[in-house]
């Protein structure tokens, strides 16, 4: 079974190396010590977000943190090309649910997109906080799946800052359930950023259509079925995961 994996704050493993200790504490050590009751000898992983990958092993345990000594230190280099989903916001919990899966099968960046069919609005406090819970799920995933680098939540964006970001990226694949090209028949760059954009409930609508595939984003299709924004965008990462990391 994987070792757990449990994040420390960027800077905390700087120094590590074989033999030399290292303490969990904080949430994550409580956690470690009170709801898993990892004990002596066990493995962990430690990691700092950025790809920092510390394995250990448990030499003391107290209360509410973990003691390990150090076995090895990795620094994970960042997959290329970078995968990008652009999530349109969503009712419920539904864009949650795409972000944390997105997370699961090696999703890069997340950027959330205030589509011109969002029922759901970022505001003031209420989009704040809604941004703060993003990154939750996303860093909550990450460590559920074993993954050191905590994929990046970028700022809300709308039409506009979207087409910008659409035109300095190396590939835009715009899920879309009247294109005629299959995902799987794009060509792949080998490097720089592949951005999968979802629309929400309603669908993109027909000016952001224009509005990217005029920065060079390509309408594509994922099969004959049309997928709820929650998992049009986990769908098509797997098929790029599949061609370019499994």
């Amino acid at each position: 079974m994987t070792a757990p994996l449990f994040h420390l704050e960027p800077g905390r493993l700087d120094g590590c190396a074989p033999g030399s200790s290292v303490v969990l504490d904080g949430a994550e050590g409580r956690h470690a010590a009170t709801v898993r009751r990892i004990g002596v000898g066990e493995d962990v992983l430690l990691a700092d977000g950025s790809g920092r990958l510390v394995r250990g092993v448990v030499s003391t345990t107290a209360k509410d943190e973990l003691t390990l000594t150090v076995a090895s230190v990795e620094q994970v280099a960042p997959d290329q090309p970078r995968l990008v989903l652009v999530q349109a916001l969503a009712k419920g919990d539904r864009d949650d649910q795409a972000i944390e899966a997105a997370t699961e099968l090696g999703v890069d960046e997340v950027v959330p997109w205030q589509a011109a069919r969002s029922i759901v609005q970022w505001k003031g406090e209420r989009g704040a906080k809604a941004h703060r819970k993003w990154e939750s799920v996303v860093r909550a995933a990450a460590k559920q799946s074993r993954r050191p680098v905590v994929p990046v939540v970028a700022d809300l964006v709308a039409r506009d800052a979207l087409a910008t970001r659409a035109a300095a990226a190396a590939l835009v694949l715009v899920l879309h359930e009247d294109a005629r090209t299959p995902l799987s028949d794009v060509e792949l760059p080998a490097e720089g950023d592949v951005l999968v954009v979802v629309g929400p409930e309603g669908g993109i609508a027909p000016d952001e259509v224009d509005a990217l595939t005029a920065a060079g984003g390509v309408p594509v299709r994922l099969g004959p079925t049309v997928l709820r924004s929650s998992s049009a965008g986990p769908a098509a990462l797997a098929v790029l995961a599949s061609r370019l990391r499994w």
